[in-house]
């Protein structure tokens, strides 16, 4: 069952990642100066059903592309959903309160798209090369 620290672990382990404090104090995860994983502060667009009160722990993660949305959206291993808010851009989300509901695999899987969605391609590319050497088995971002 994963936790928010093994989350922030997984997405501090990505190459040239900055891990900080949004202006609302709340954990933003960038690299070279673009998100690839929030914690987003509360908003009309998600409320939450039990409560009728705006959601406050919303993970977004950024996607490649629409069908990178759409293939995390089908994964069944994770707890992801989207709002109209989203519609047209490239992030899933995911509350915080279901992390530990998530498949740890596919979660580690998540984070590494999310980075490689806004990193720079070379980076990516040493990034693959990299843990290819030392792991030819792994799964390839695409």
């Amino acid at each position: 069952m994963p936790t928010f620290e093994d989350l922030d672990g997984l997405a501090r382990a990505m190459p040239e990642a900055d891990a900080r404090l949004s202006t609302t104090g709340r954990p933003d995860y960038s690299v070279k100066g673009k998100s690839f994983l929030l914690l987003r502060p509360p908003r009309k667009d998600a409320i939450d059903p039990d409560t009728g009160e705006p959601m406050d722990d919303v993970l977004v993660f950024r996607t490649q592309g629409q069908a990178g949305k759409n293939r995390w959206l089908d994964d069944p291993t994770l707890p992801l959903f989207t709002t109209p808010h989203f519609d047209g851009w490239p992030a899933v989300l995911m509350r915080l309160r279901h992390l530990d509901a998530a498949d740890a695999a596919s979660l580690r899987e998540l984070v590494n798209h999310a980075w490689a969605a806004q990193a720079p391609k070379a980076l990516v590319k040493a990034y693959l090369a990299r843990r290819d050497a030392v792991d030819p088995h792994s799964e390839r971002e695409s």
